[in-house]
């Protein structure tokens, strides 16, 4: 019996062992998607405890405390303290199985050195040795990102935020600290099925690039206008959040025609609707592709399911799902249109639903150009999917159906500074499959080509792919 979470956690023989410990885990990390705070970063804020650093705002430990029988009251109830880590550490014998087990212990050892196992005995123990680290400057969030190696991290904006945080972090950024860039994420300019808040929405846009937005092509060159400002900071990506892909063309008098109709507070029709939305993706995907940028399309996430909830708590607090809709031929049409004006950016395919992978690798060879090696990417192991079997699935579906040596690898996804051993846990899992490959003949045993091929997948093709300004090798 092996040892429980031991240095070969994961690593089930000596070629996946040998690719770990001397090729990936002393790749550093560029975390290309995650939802950390700017202003935590730009003031190098601190934890008042464990249970705000850990808990506050982690929605995935939220469903599995309902789903436990923990009260509301004792989750986002009040702020994060004794109480929420005492029902969180309630939680965590009985959810075995689920990757926020191997999470929890990853991150109290790599963080705390704590290797006890957490419970409602525990607590007390783990609690105090927690809180006696998180005071000190070796917590603050900056040198949270440092210990664990980040070169970057790309946070997610939308294009009527001011980046006050990531001016400020840019001009106080020390040499060896953390390159933060925003993300473009303008779902908001597309959220017109509300006519009433878009048009509010449209005042902050409007402000923010110092336009009056009067006309759709008044809300194009605002979007283009804050895109350079992205540009400035260091953005090299755009994100995007959609249940299916949309492609319904119109002409541009049409779309002046909806945007009119949406400024009286007018609901548009489900095909205007699809219409707007095709035609503002299209202007910025020719964006990315005039400034050099990636597009990340997140596909397949019905949001806010539990209206109760939702209106108690708002988005993200684990009222989400996956979904089963259909995407090939409306993703593949989408692409197509910027194909044909030669402005079809570097592209990031995600989808909630694992059985959309083989659909989105397939999809991807058709645009492959020959311009970017990778070009066209199926994104990492997406929300429900970033477990053992999820992550396994899409490098597999990746290598049956492309190239996994040109795959960008891990991001988080994470709201919470105590997060990034989940690259470590990527990194396992990636070098257990290789090495299964070595062990059973199906590849050679070339270490040199196969620790290259770890350490792109690591770091190198994830710095090469978005060449985020001021990230070292």
């Amino acid at each position: 019996m092996k040892p429980f979470m031991n240095a070969d956690f994961l690593l089930p023989n000596a070629s996946s062992q040998r690719l770990f410990h001397d090729y990936a885990a002393p790749m550093p990390i560029i975390d290309y998607h995650c939802h950390l705070p700017p202003a935590d970063i730009a003031n190098d804020s601190r934890f008042k405890n464990i249970a705000q650093a850990w808990l506050g705002g982690d929605h995935y430990k939220w469903r599995v405390m309902r789903a436990n029988g923990v009260a509301e009251a004792d989750i986002t109830g009040h702020e994060p303290d004794y109480r929420t880590f005492l029902a969180w550490a309630k939680t965590v014998p009985y959810i075995v199985g689920n990757p926020l087990y191997h999470w929890t212990y990853l991150e109290l050892q790599r963080y705390f050195g704590i290797k006890e196992v957490l419970s409602e005995k525990t607590a007390p123990l783990i609690w105090d040795a927690c809180n006696a680290q998180i005071v000190t400057p070796e917590f603050g969030a900056r040198a949270l990102l440092t210990r664990m190696k980040v070169r970057a991290v790309g946070t997610t904006d939308d294009p009527a935020d001011t980046l006050e945080h990531h001016i400020a972090y840019a001009a106080a950024r020390q040499s060896g600290e953390p390159v933060m860039t925003p993300s473009y994420r303008p779902d908001k300019a597309l959220a017109i099925d509300d006519p009433v808040a878009w048009k509010a929405y449209l005042d902050k846009l409007g402000a923010a690039a110092d336009l009056s937005i009067g006309s759709y092509q008044d809300l194009v060159a605002a979007l283009d206008k804050r895109h350079a400002a992205f540009h400035a900071l260091g953005c090299r990506a755009s994100d995007h959040a959609l249940i299916t892909p949309v492609a319904t063309f119109a002409t541009a008098q049409i779309l002046e025609n909806i945007f009119a109709k949406l400024l009286t507070g007018s609901l548009p029709a489900p095909e205007e609707s699809e219409a707007f939305k095709t035609a503002l993706l299209l202007e910025v995907g020719r964006m990315n592709a005039k400034r050099g940028w990636a597009m990340q399309l997140h596909l397949a996430a019905i949001r806010n399911l539990n209206t109760p909830m939702f209106k108690q708590l708002g988005p993200d607090t684990g009222y989400d799902a996956a979904s089963d809709a259909t995407i090939a031929r409306n993703l593949g049409a989408f692409m197509d249109a910027l194909q044909r004006d030669g402005m079809l950016p570097k592209t990031i395919l995600y989808s909630l639903n694992p059985n959309d992978l083989e659909v989105l690798g397939t999809l991807m060879g058709c645009f492959q150009d020959g311009s970017v090696p990778g070009k066209m990417q199926m994104g990492s192991a997406w929300w429900f999917n970033d477990h053992i079997e999820g992550m396994r699935r899409q490098m597999v579906s990746l290598a049956n159906l492309g190239l996994l040596s040109r795959f960008v690898g891990m991001l988080t996804d994470s709201r919470s500074f105590l997060s990034f051993p989940r690259h470590e846990y990527f990194r396992r899992i990636l070098c257990a499959l290789i090495g299964g490959w070595m062990e059973n003949g199906e590849i050679p045993a070339d270490f040199a080509t196969c620790g290259g091929m770890v350490q792109d997948i690591s770091y190198r093709n994830a710095k090469n792919y978005f060449a985020i300004p001021g990230v070292e090798d």
